[in-house]
C-alpha cells in the first residue's frame, strides 16, 4: 500500500555573480593558473587542500576527488567543460557544489590588458538555491580569483 506523501511548493531562485581581477602575468600563464586552482592546486580559504580535478577538454569533468575505499571511488561531480579556448575562455556547467535541484554556468574570460591579464568571472545559477548559499558564493569566488592571481604572478616571476 502506498504511503502518504507531503508536497511543498518551493520557489526557484536565481544567482548572478560577476567578479574580475587584474593579474600581472600573461593570459597564457593566468590560464594555466586557472586550471591549477580548479584542479590539483585548489585550497580552501583556511589553507587546507581541496582535492579537485579538471579535465581541460570539451566534455571534460570538473570534480572533487575523495579517493578510493573498498574498491569504490568517491567524490562529487561539479560540472563539465562546456567551452575551452585557451588562453582566453573557459566555461563550465553542472551542479557545482550543490546537492539539490540546480543548474550552474560559470564563465572565465581572460583578456590581455596593459602588462597583464584581466580575468572576469560570471556565475549564473537557477534552482532551489538556499539563501545562505546565495550569500556565501561571492566570497568563495573571490577567494578562487585571489588564488589564481597568486599562482599566476608567482609563476610569472620564474
Amino acid at each position: 500500500m502506498p504511503t502518504a506523501a507531503t508536497t511543498e511548493t518551493q520557489t526557484v531562485q536565481t544567482l548572478d555573480i560577476r567578479q574580475e581581477i587584474f593579474i600581472s602575468a600573461s593570459p597564457e600563464i593566468a590560464f594555466e593558473a586557472l586550471l591549477e586552482e580548479l584542479g590539483p592546486g585548489s585550497v580552501m580559504p583556511d589553507g587546507k587542500p581541496f582535492p579537485m580535478k579538471i579535465e581541460p577538454w570539451v566534455g571534460g569533468r570538473w570534480f572533487r576527488d575523495l579517493g578510493e575505499a573498498g574498491g569504490h571511488k568517491y567524490g562529487h561531480l561539479w560540472g563539465h567543460v562546456q567551452v575551452i579556448k585557451a588562453p582566453v575562455l573557459l566555461e563550465l556547467n553542472g551542479p557545482m557544489p550543490m546537492s539539490f535541484p540546480a543548474i550552474n554556468h560559470v564563465q572565465y574570460r581572460l583578456k590581455a590588458e596593459a602588462a597583464g591579464t584581466r580575468l572576469s568571472l560570471v556565475h549564473r545559477a537557477m534552482g532551489l538555491l538556499p539563501q545562505e548559499l546565495r550569500e556565501g558564493m561571492p566570497e568563495g569566488w573571490a577567494h578562487g580569483l585571489k588564488r589564481i592571481k597568486e599562482v599566476a604572478e608567482r609563476n610569472a616571476k620564474k
